[in-house]
Formats: C-alpha cells, sequence, structure tokens
C-alpha cells in the first residue's frame, strides 16, 4: 500500500472519529433540551379569598409613655441623712416617710418658739383680765396680742422646717432607684428617689391639625407596646392641648390606660390608633399575603392561562391602614379574587400552583 492510501485512510478515520464525536455531542444537547423543556411541577399554595370586613376608622400616630404623676423626690433643706426608710423598686402610700434627715437644730428652735407662745400667752390672758376691768389701755392690751400671735407663727414656721426634714411620698406610686445612702450631706434640691404613678398611666403623642377634626375627649385608642410583649392595651383620651404647635402644624394629646400589671413604664415607645367614630366596610387581606419591590405594594392573584391552568398574577396594591394582622387594600383587589396567603418569596408572577388547601375569606377583622 502506497504512501498516499494510507495518508487516506487515516484521514477518512479521522473524520468517522470526530462525526462520532460530534454525534455524541448533539445527543447530549438533544437530551438536556428536553429535560429543561419538561414544565416544572406547580408549587403547592395556601389560597385565600379577598372579602369586606367592617373597619372603625382609626388614626395611626407614636408616642410615649408618661406616667400622670411623676416626680423626683429632692429635699428642701440641707442636711445629713440620718434614716433611709424605702428599698428601691418599693410601692409606697402617700405621706409615707422615705429619709430622715438629722434635725437637732430645728428642733431646738421649735422648743425655744414654744417656750415664746407659753409667755405669749400668759400676757395676753393677764391684758385681757385687765382691760375689761380697764385696768389697761387698749394700745397695750393690742401689743399683747400681736406679741401672742406672732409667736404662735414663728412656732409653726419652726414646727414646718421640722417637718421638711421628713421627706414623705407625695402621692401613691412606685419608687426608683435610691441615690442618697445613711451619713451624706445632702445640699438644698439634691435627688433622693424618682416615684412614678404607674395605674392609671398615660400615653402622649401628636396629630396634625387635619386629623385633629375627627377626635375628641373620651374617643377610644389602641396603643401597641412591643416591648411588653402584650398585644394591644386600649384607653380613652383624656386631654388635647389648647394650641397647635405654629412650626410643625400639630397637636398634642394623651389618652389614660389602664396599666394593673404595671406593664407599661414611661419612657417606653408607643404605636397609638385613635379610633374615630363611625364604621366602614374596607377590602382588607392578611399581611402574609402582602410583599413589596420597587414598585410598591403587591399580591399575587390566583387566575387561570388558556389551558385552565392555576397560575400566579402579580398585582401592585395601593394599601391603607394595617390592624390586627390585616391590611387595608384601596385598589388593586376585587372582594372574590382569590390570592396566596403565605410563601410569596418562592414565587414568581406566571407560575403555576396547586391549592394545597380549600379557600378561607379574609373576613373576621373588625365588627361585621
Amino acid at each position: 500500500m502506497g504512501t498516499f492510501s494510507r495518508f487516506v485512510i487515516a484521514i477518512v478515520l479521522l473524520l468517522v472519529v470526530i462525526g462520532g464525536i460530534f454525534g455524541y455531542k448533539l445527543y447530549q444537547i438533544d437530551q438536556m433540551q428536553a429535560k429543561f423543556s419538561q414544565p416544572r411541577p406547580a408549587t403547592v399554595v395556601d389560597v385565600t379569598k379577598v372579602s369586606t370586613v367592617s373597619w372603625q376608622p382609626s388614626i395611626q400616630s407614636i408616642g410615649g409613655i408618661r406616667a400622670i404623676n411623676g416626680v423626683r423626690i429632692a429635699n428642701e433643706l440641707p442636711g445629713v441623712v440620718t434614716e433611709v426608710l424605702f428599698e428601691s423598686g418599693q410601692r409606697v402610700q402617700k405621706g409615707d416617710a422615705l429619709i430622715r434627715l438629722n434635725s437637732d437644730i430645728e428642733q431646738a428652735a421649735l422648743t425655744t418658739r414654744q417656750a415664746e407662745v407659753q409667755f405669749a400667752l400668759k400676757e395676753f390672758q393677764h391684758n385681757a383680765d385687765l382691760i375689761s376691768k380697764q385696768a389697761v389701755s387698749q394700745i397695750a392690751f393690742d401689743k399683747t396680742k400681736a406679741a401672742k400671735d406672732t409667736a404662735i407663727a414663728r412656732m409653726q414656721e419652726a414646727e414646718a422646717r421640722l417637718g421638711k426634714k421628713v421627706l414623705r411620698a407625695p402621692f401613691d406610686g412606685v419608687l426608683g432607684l435610691r441615690l442618697a445612702d445613711i451619713g451624706e450631706y445632702l445640699f438644698v434640691g439634691t435627688p433622693i428617689v424618682e416615684i412614678n404613678m404607674l395605674n392609671p398611666i398615660l400615653v402622649q403623642y401628636t396629630l396634625s391639625e387635619k386629623e385633629l377634626a375627627s377626635v375628641n375627649i373620651g374617643d377610644p385608642v389602641e396603643v401597641t407596646v412591643v416591648a411588653t410583649g402584650s398585644p394591644v392595651f386600649k384607653g380613652k383620651v383624656s386631654a388635647i392641648n389648647s394650641s397647635i404647635t405654629s412650626e410643625t402644624r400639630t397637636v398634642q394629646l394623651r389618652a389614660q390606660l389602664l396599666n394593673p400589671q404595671q406593664d407599661l413604664k414611661p419612657g417606653m415607645f408607643a404605636t397609638i390608633s385613635t379610633l374615630a367614630e363611625g364604621v366602614r366596610q374596607v377590602v382588607a387581606i392578611p399581611n402574609t399575603a402582602l410583599s413589596f419591590n420597587t414598585y410598591g405594594n403587591f399580591a399575587y392573584v390566583l387566575t387561570e392561562n388558556e389551558d385552565g391552568q392555576l397560575v400566579t398574577e402579580r398585582r401592585t396594591l395601593e394599601t391603607g391602614a394595617t390592624r390586627e394582622g390585616m391590611t387595608e387594600v384601596k385598589k388593586g383587589l376585587q372582594p372574590g379574587e382569590r390570592i396566596i396567603a403565605s410563601g410569596l418569596l418562592r414565587l414568581r408572577a406566571g407560575q403555576s400552583v396547586h391549592i394545597k388547601q380549600r379557600d378561607t375569606p379574609t373576613g373576621g377583622v373588625g365588627v361585621e
């Protein structure tokens, strides 16, 4: 066999090998295309039906908890602490003694004033007997009467100063942390302990002048304080400020809440819903059925494609108030439509789905 024949045979064999490899690759590509062209299995979803519910109109705001009465107790007179009669965090009644200061000087001054009163009373009584017999002038009698009245006033002043050496609770409440120790010298106005009345308690917040028009004293409020772990505290609007802040065009309000367990503490952050008069019908969906992107809030609506399969339609919504796990839908949904109730992160528009369970209406919020 010549050189040329061997060369031709080698070329033919090479082409056969290349053709085989190329054919195998085409087969693999066809298999992969067939695999990916198969329809994805339908995603199992929970579905709920959109319905209308009865909601009482509410105005949302934020504010803070504050005590009806809350002060830092401080001394009016200087002195050394001789007794501490309370523990930090203790509940006290109005008038309970909290701190005693050294009162030797005040006690001595009171004793002196009491002696002066006794002498002035004797002088006055003596002159009263004499004037009835016209044995003393009216001027002399008036002087003894004035001396008696002055002595009594000075004694009362000494009693008051002595009383200020004992600091007492100004009202029923709960004490904070003790800030004074036995033997400590207290200058005038030294803070000793904070006391707050915790039940009932207030929440203070602001509304715009436009919102104020629909709020009155006595309107109910619902207050949420995340820090307490409790769902809702209910109360009523107890006071509305008599003026509006010109810089912000807002007005301050206070609502009074019952706080029997004393879960609410002054300074806590609160979310307030002021419930206005009247009831309105709204379209509302569970918060779990609502998601958002750069274009706004949206929900997945259950629809059928041309083949009769259930698929998702992403619907942009205009939403309103949120209450008790539900969100008002002002625009974008109609009662009776079915929406995906949860698990929105694994869905996309146009995705085939399968209903996990029977439709559950969104109603039940508020009073029907």
